[in-house]
């Protein structure tokens, strides 16, 4: 059973410290590395529950507005599911991450 995830990055203040649900304890913890940072290869992406598909567009634009790339813009995707919405991104450190939410609004 998957209990969290740490990722290594070469800039911690830029990508910040640890991520999950408020006096939950991290789920993502972001680790400063010493040395070049490799992120896993294709096919590896982490995907975060959106609460809605705003929340997806918000994860969206924070993340370009934090130097991420877009890989992928907010909006359905029904070759997943008819109620599949979600948003895709490439971190400044070259992660893949993705929102996704089953929320109708």
């Amino acid at each position: 059973m998957l209990s969290h995830l740490s990722f290594g990055v070469s800039d911690l203040p830029r990508d910040g410290a640890g991520y999950g649900p408020p006096n939950g304890g991290d789920l993502l913890a972001l680790k400063l590395q010493a040395g070049p940072v490799t992120p896993p290869g294709p096919g590896f992406h982490l995907a975060f529950a959106a609460g809605s598909r705003r929340a997806a567009d918000d994860f969206h634009r924070a993340a370009l507005a934090a130097g991420g790339k877009d890989n992928g813009a907010p909006g359905l995707r029904p070759r997943y599911a008819p109620d599949y919405y979600a948003a895709f991104v490439i971190d400044p450190e070259g992660y893949r991450l993705e929102a996704v939410t089953r929320a109708t609004d």
